[in-house]
């Protein structure tokens, strides 16, 4: 128990030194405050290491009652809902899901003709495999509604470089996650609106209008490990026939060990499927060019191996850089 203590108070310290701060003032506090508090990194250390990273058990506790207050406060809080947190947090996942990464992959998904059949992996709620729902405003590009007028959601980027772009025409889409989530359940929506962290103005608000989008329209939903390819190969046959099928991995590779994300990358090799990822340029060996931190950046939009467009990977920004792929159709 000792040693569990000790390692969430590493983490933590380390959370607030380098992760937190700029992003979360009160997150940064929290996590300075466990990492000096062993008694509260005690608590902590009863979860298990995979489910007690900071924005997760912080996300699970804000989710559950705790008050948006100092960390005195807060502690106080935690020691007396123990078992609770620990329970909660032991059965979710960190899970993101950003319908605002809809676009970054757009440019992508414009190089593609249609109908489409998306398949996402690591697919969360789903809130990703509904492009076609949302509002564009590209600063610097156009505005983008779909046919039936203006969507509730809203996505703002900026935008350089030209890149093709016009809303798909999506007729399948499903996704893949270890521990999918209902956009109908109140305490699914519950939880994905509390990942997003203090001070994040916009996100809550952003995530719930996308939430009713996809409770109105469900997705297939597969319980499963992408990086298993018999569950990647029938996830995959499922989608209609006369469809191009896009398999989309935004920003879900970094989380997958080493060897499972081989297999998934050897998988999609053999798959007839475009595959469209955000992923940090020295990730993997898949690039049909050479890419770089140095010259992309953070993160880089890729078509089938094939670099498009520096973006950020919460699809803030988009920088087109071209390629062959753009005319590929």
């Amino acid at each position: 128990m000792e040693s569990d203590a000790a390692a969430v108070a590493e983490r933590y310290d380390r959370f607030a030194r380098v992760e937190a701060p700029g992003r979360s003032t009160l997150y940064a506090e929290w996590a300075a405050g466990v990492a000096s508090d062993p008694e509260t990194a005690a608590i902590l250390g009863r979860i298990a290491p995979t489910r007690r990273q900071p924005p997760l058990v912080f996300a699970v506790t804000r989710m559950l009652g705790a008050p948006e207050a100092g960390y005195r406060a807060w502690a106080a809080w935690l020691g007396e809902h123990a078992d609770a947190v620990v329970a909660e947090a032991s059965r979710r996942r960190l899970q993101t899901n950003e319908p605002q990464r809809c676009a970054a992959l757009l440019p992508a998904l414009s190089t593609i003709d249609g109908p489409l059949a998306l398949l996402e992996l690591g697919a969360s709620a789903g809130m990703c495999l509904y492009p076609d729902r949302y509002s564009y405003r590209y600063r610097g590009g156009p505005s983008l509604d779909p046919a039936a007028g203006p969507s509730r959601v809203v996505l703002e980027c900026d935008v350089s470089g030209d890149p093709p772009l016009r809303l798909p025409d999506v007729v399948w889409r499903a996704g893949v996650d270890l521990s999918p989530l209902d956009a109908a359940d109140s305490g699914d929506r519950a939880f994905l609106t509390s990942l997003v962290w203090p001070g994040e103005s916009g996100r809550v608000e952003r995530i719930q209008a996308a939430l009713d989008i996809v409770a109105a329209d469900p997705p297939a939903m597969i319980a499963g490990d992408a990086s298993d390819p018999g569950v990647l190969r029938d996830a995959a046959a499922r989608a209609p026939r006369g469809a191009t099928l896009v398999i989309t991995t935004p920003g879900v590779l970094p989380h997958i060990p080493r060897a499972g994300r081989e297999r998934l990358l050897a998988a999609l090799g053999e798959l007839d499927a475009v595959w469209i990822s955000i992923d940090p340029p020295g990730l993997h060996d898949a690039w049909r060019t050479p890419v770089s931190a140095e010259s992309w950046g953070g993160f880089v939009l890729g078509r089938d191996g094939v670099p498009l467009a520096a973006v950020d990977p919460l699809g803030a920004s988009v920088e087109w850089r071209g390629s062959e792929a753009a005319a590929g159709g």
